[in-house]
């Protein structure tokens, strides 16, 4: 297997993007997969170098990366150590790497897989650009624009201030969001709707959700289908969120959630 490790894609004027390759023989002919990592996320989170591997083993090009502005650095990749692009991430510069992403690699037909926040970039994306054949969604939110919870005390102070905080669990910093965040989404609504992405896809779907996610619940996977009729929902019984992975993840083996999700979606993509 050949894993190329921390390549730096440049755009002038732009922060570089990381990513990493993995693919087993010659890369040219083989179907590409592309991975989006989600909210407070990263390619090198948990288990999905184990994920990568896998799907390497399946006949793929896979392909993981990370947001141009979701924390990390060239030289720290892994944990939050740039707050200040943290602060000025919002989706649009989301959907753009992730254009930024395919026009390096170059290929006509690739899947993407997204997780959790990142599944909504990827059904967007999907609708919008004839380079995607097909879309998975791993634990896939169905609104963003619930999740700015308008109306309340804290959006209010935000708008006030300027900025607010969201505590990483893991690192127990204090994420900063700038209001353009809201700002970037309120201009751009009709595009960053998942809804409308989702009605007007015309494409292979599959949706992926564990029914004991406390982070996303079941019911948005639900509602994604609802919205195409034509997608496949795989619901994993009393999988998580993350489907039984962490970080670190010590273990040479997928955890047995993560390892169905992925048989699932290669039979999905064939």
């Amino acid at each position: 297997m050949t894993i190329e490790k921390n390549q730096l894609l440049t755009t002038p004027g732009k922060k570089p993007i990381l990513l990493d390759s993995y693919y087993e023989g010659d890369k040219t002919n083989k179907p590409t997969v592309v991975f989006c990592h989600g909210y407070k996320g990263f390619k090198d989170w948990g288990a999905w170098h184990l994920v990568a591997e896998a799907f390497s083993q399946a006949g793929f090009y896979f392909v993981k990366f990370n947001f141009s502005h979701n924390g990390g650095t060239v030289d720290n990749p892994i944990d939050f150590p740039d707050l200040e692009a943290f602060a000025h991430n919002n989706f649009t510069t989301e959907l753009d790497d992730l254009d930024r992403v395919l026009n390096y690699l170059n290929r006509s037909q690739v899947s993407l897989i997204g997780h959790s926040r990142g599944s909504g970039i990827v059904l967007i994306k999907a609708e919008e650009d004839a380079r995607v054949d097909k879309v998975i969604s791993w634990a896939g939110v169905s609104n963003y624009k619930a999740r700015f919870y308008e109306g309340t005390e804290a959006f209010a102070q935000w708008k006030e201030t300027g900025i607010t905080y969201i505590e990483n669990s893991r690192t127990k910093q204090q994420l900063p969001h700038y209001w353009q965040f809201y700002e970037d989404f309120i201009t751009n609504e009709e595009r960053l709707t998942i809804e409308r992405a989702v009605r007007a896809l015309g494409k292979p779907q599959l949706i992926v959700h564990g029914d004991g996610d406390t982070t996303v619940l079941i019911e948005e996977a639900h509602t994604l289908q609802s919205w195409n009729p034509n997608g496949q929902l795989q619901v994993i019984k009393g999988g998580d969120h993350v489907f039984g992975a962490k970080h670190p993840w010590e273990s040479k083996l997928l955890p047995e959630d993560l390892e169905r999700v992925v048989k699932l979606t290669v039979e999905f993509l064939g």
